[in-house]
């Protein structure tokens, strides 16, 4: 929301929450909230996730890309999107598993915590080699032409 609104104090957003919370406490509120249309809620809906994820590919294109930063974000993007394109995927598996990977989201940040959690860091000499070519990316930052 900080990107929306362009306010990132925390006394507002714990304002925000604590009247939320109060407003929950009166059915009267659900009962009008319940009356905006689908396609308004579809519309609010498309731009918060779409401002998560810009603010996501921002955090990416700031960090500089090793192999093993890519593979991490291949391989949960992967099973994220496997997930969601086959959801008779996890059908033969156990509840737990199933329950854990049922959604893409769940099931690729799960994957990318657990790869960034056992996959070796790159050692000091070849991430400060990598950064002084100016990183991972620099071959697609040259200017066309």
């Amino acid at each position: 929301m900080i990107q929306l609104t362009g306010v990132a104090s925390r006394h507002v957003g714990i304002y925000i929450g604590g009247v939320l919370l109060a407003l929950g406490l009166f059915p009267w509120v659900g009962a009008i909230l319940q009356q905006i249309p689908k396609p308004v809620l579809g519309g609010a809906t498309l731009v918060m996730f779409g401002s998560v994820a810009a603010a996501g590919i921002r955090i990416l294109g700031q960090t500089a890309m090793d192999r093993r930063s890519v593979l991490i974000i291949a391989a949960s993007f992967g099973v994220g999107l496997g997930v969601a394109a086959q959801p008779t995927l996890l059908d033969q598996m156990p509840a737990v598993v199933k329950t854990l990977f049922d959604s893409a989201i769940t099931s690729g940040g799960i994957t990318a915590i657990l790869l960034n959690l056992l996959l070796p860091e790159e050692r000091v000499a070849e991430a400060a080699q990598a950064s002084a070519k100016g990183g991972a990316l620099a071959r697609w930052r040259k200017p066309l032409g």
